[in-house]
């Protein structure tokens, strides 16, 4: 009788399968678009905490090695540099969002991606292949059992489709890259704890340390480190302890016809946990409905429930102390944004935390749960805000898919003005060009260091 082939072993075997020339052009073209939005969200993060945190770390312990340190000269080793880059993509929860079972953000493992196809002399074909890898690989897992009501955190996919990615990179067997697979599996549940009540820096670091762990099975399954089998399935394994029972991996990206999922990816307009998008843009069009801000007395948000539980039911979340809850405040995003007429970067200071006006409007808010939205979630992100002002009128605004959903994509004009936006201040504006040009054209090149060049600044 023939077994099965594992969870693992399928992951490994698609790892080693999938080619370059096999992956759709349409396909090949959102990954790109997903490279230059994460270049774009990393220079966004230049001087965050945490990246300057990780930064003096390795500069300390783990300086020497062939893979680029993002915002410094440094080079250390694949695994470090994917941590360190990958707070940077991360840090602003700006880039890339995947909304099934399980939310996520694949660009996570990029960074993590690019230290290693750096460190082995990769082309940007390898590299665009080995994300189409992890995208599949994580995305699918999030298709198949949700982790948050378990108390697990989504990075744990992150984990298992970096190990993936960077075993293509590294050139692994499908024996090879199954142990890369197990290992990352064994170690992979990462607590929910870090995105509950008042968020820390962790928050923009989590994901940041799920792709290096994913990058460093890869290596130890390079030179014949095994790890325990099988991991998904087994009477301890991922499956059943982290996900709560036996489930079948799905179909991968170009298997027997199967759509890639990057194709249902979104990419972000504004710097916000991505269920509150739709509000934003609610927002901004009764911002442009209103004329004096001044005028609102009250507000009321319909959401679903899945946005609710993350960025609404938290006591904290109603006054968040900290960027890191902020950004996963619905009450603060809608709030600010009324009172903006947008939201960057820079609304998340100590002083606009703490603004006596928002504070009051916050306290003027009220969020319930339209049963009908959870019916069309994740398919749509919907969200409805309403402002009543001192006048008697009530202006309602409503927003299913926001810019830059999969259904409403951004175009590329608008993608690369977030992109200028965010790396000139950093770079220049001629750099900044150069920087864009090579990143659209990521699959021509023959040699990694085009791009972390620019990481030096």
């Amino acid at each position: 009788m023939d077994l099965q082939p594992t969870a693992a072993q399928i992951i490994a075997e698609y790892s080693t399968s999938l080619r370059y020339e096999k992956i759709p052009e349409n396909v090949v073209r959102e990954i790109v678009r997903r490279f230059v939005d994460s270049l774009a969200v990393m220079y966004g993060a230049h001087r965050a905490e945490p990246l300057e945190a990780a930064r003096k770390t390795v500069q300390r312990f783990a300086n020497g090695g062939p893979s680029s340190v993002f915002g410094s000269g440094t080079k250390t080793s694949p695994d470090w540099a994917a941590f360190v880059n990958g707070v940077a993509v991360r840090y602003l929860d700006f880039n890339d969002t995947y909304l099934s079972k399980e939310a996520l953000h694949p660009s996570d493992m990029i960074p993590g991606l690019l230290a290693v196809g750096e460190a082995v002399g990769a082309t940007g074909k390898d590299l665009i292949t080995a994300i189409a890898v992890a995208y599949e690989v994580a995305l699918a897992l999030a298709d198949t059992a949700t982790l948050r009501d378990r108390g697990y955190d989504h990075v744990a996919y992150i984990a298992i489709g970096a190990a993936a990615g960077a075993s293509r990179l590294l050139g692994l067997d499908a024996e090879k890259a199954e142990q890369a697979v197990n290992v990352a599996g064994v170690n992979a549940a990462a607590l929910r704890q870090t995105r509950a009540g008042e968020l820390s820096m962790w928050k923009g670091c989590a994901a940041a340390n799920a792709a290096r762990h994913g990058v460093f099975a890869a290596l130890l399954a390079s030179n014949g480190m095994t790890g325990p089998s099988p991991i998904f399935e087994g009477e301890m394994g991922f499956w059943r302890v982290v996900a709560g029972s036996l489930y079948q991996l799905p179909r991968l990206g170009g298997v027997d016809g199967e759509p890639f999922r990057t194709l249902r990816t979104s990419i972000k307009r504004w710097p916000v946990e991505y269920h509150s998008m739709s509000a934003v843009e609610a927002a901004i069009k009764l911002r442009e409905r209103l004329g004096d801000v001044r005028s609102i007395e009250s507000i009321e948000i319909a959401t679903f429930t899945v946005s609710h539980k993350i960025i609404v039911k938290d006591p904290e979340k109603w006054r968040p102390k900290t960027r890191e809850t902020a950004d996963h405040s619905l009450p603060y995003i809608t709030v600010r944004t009324l009172l903006d007429g947008d939201i960057w970067i820079d609304s998340y200071t100590p002083e606009k935390l703490s603004e006596g006006r928002l504070l009051e409007l916050i306290s003027r808010t009220r969020v319930e749960v339209d049963p009908k939205y959870d019916e069309i979630y994740p398919e749509a992100v919907p969200n409805r805000v309403s402002v009543r002002t001192s006048d008697g009128r009530t202006l309602t605004e409503e927003v299913i898919y926001p810019s830059g959903h999969f259904r409403n994509p951004m175009s590329d004009q608008q993608l690369s003005e977030k992109f200028f936006r965010l790396v000139t201040p950093v770079l220049g504006r001629e750099r900044a060009e150069e920087l864009h040009r090579t990143a659209w054209r990521v699959g021509e090149l023959k040699d990694l260091h085009q791009i972390t060049s620019f990481f030096s600044f």
